[in-house]
């Protein structure tokens, strides 16, 4: 019997490693470990304003036959514009599409001219137009990575999907300790709120606990400066760029991790904290990392207020034993998510044509 040759495609933001290509590099992995060909093709994402561009170079993108002539049986995209790739039997597992236009839209709208709320508006219109009828029509199968999503295309296109978390990235995740620092990783810019964790330390009671953040971004230079500011240099380092393993020790090292995103995605990096046996605070407008984390048992949900992100920050570091007994359940819950299961649902409902 042939081996079944499948085509994961996203698109592709010059410098930017956003989660959705961790998530799509997974994919290819899963689907190679578990016994199918498979290889990632990246479309064009361009910059805001020129977005019609990609979508038309996506559509015109023929993906039915690979480099050597072989046919291709499947092809599993993500986000916009990816899932403009014609196939025959084309699944998407939906990450997310234009947030400007949808959930961020009061956010950009805010922010323009009378000419520009014109057009932008007029633009809008469209791109949900063509996002509507390429999620309707264009796919076999529809995956929503969260009920976030999920929500989104019910709100927005009355789209329906099937529910598909996805597992975290495979990688080596390891338990070490529960040492006296919080933990995030993230691209530093405005959505993911790193702001908030530096707020939460000027109203902490325990002053033993640092933070470690590790990532690059726009909002770098800003969060030095409100760090300097608020003289905490020695409690809140900012990290940089590091490697894979330097993520991973941190993960395996720290009290828990702070993950706070406005109303992300999805956000792996709550199963990557889970995976290291680790709890997650997060707050009750994330999204994505609310829905998998069960409040007192896995981690926190609070509101998106500096003294209430304080006050667990201080429960934590005062009993190290609850936070690792949190640990330890969030490890249980994630053990359940497993990518073989998540290859056999992305390809059980549609049989290849003989």
């Amino acid at each position: 019997m042939p081996v079944l040759r499948v085509a994961v495609v996203t698109s592709d933001v010059p410098f930017v490693e956003g989660g959705h290509l961790t998530i799509a590099r997974s994919t290819v992995h899963a689907l190679r470990k578990y016994g199918y060909e498979a290889d990632l093709v990246l479309t064009p994402q361009n910059p805001f304003g020129k977005q019609l561009q990609a979508y038309m170079a996506t559509r015109l993108t023929d993906i039915r036959e690979d480099g050597l002539g072989r046919k291709i049986d499947r092809v599993i995209s993500f986000r916009f514009p990816s899932y403009a790739v014609k196939h025959p039997f084309h699944i998407c597992w939906l990450n997310h599409r234009m947030r400007e236009y949808y959930d961020l839209w009061e956010e950009l709208r805010s922010q323009l001219g009378f000419k520009g709320k014109i057009k932008e508006t007029f633009r809008r219109k469209v791109f949900h137009q063509i996002d509507t009828y390429l999620l309707k029509h264009n796919v076999r199968h529809l995956f929503a990575q969260s009920i976030t999503i999920q929500g989104r295309l019910k709100k927005w296109g009355n789209i329906p999907s099937s529910l598909l978390y996805p597992p975290p990235p495979p990688r080596n995740y390891f338990t070490d300790s529960y040492q006296p620092f919080v933990f995030t990783v993230s691209r530093l810019q405005k959505l993911k709120r790193i702001h908030l964790l530096v707020e939460a330390f000027r109203h902490m009671k325990n002053q033993n606990l640092k933070a470690f953040i590790i990532g690059r971004g726009p909002e770098e230079s800003h969060l030095a400066d409100i760090i300097k500011a608020y003289n905490l240099e020695k409690r809140i380092l900012l990290l940089g760029e590091t490697d894979e393993k330097t993520v991973l020790e941190h993960y395996a090292r720290c009290l828990c991790v702070y993950f706070a995103p406005l109303r992300e995605d999805y956000g792996f990096v709550t199963g990557e904290a889970f995976a290291s046996r680790k709890s997650v605070l997060t707050t009750t407008d994330s999204g994505g990392p609310s829905e998998l984390v069960q409040n007192g048992q896995t981690g926190y949900i609070v509101p998106a207020q500096p003294k209430a992100i304080a006050a667990k920050l201080d429960e934590l570091v005062e009993n190290r034993a609850l936070a690792e007994k949190m640990g330890n359940q969030a490890y249980s819950f994630i053990s359940t998510f497993s990518w073989e299961n998540t290859v056999r649902t992305l390809l059980i409902h549609d049989k290849i044509p003989q």
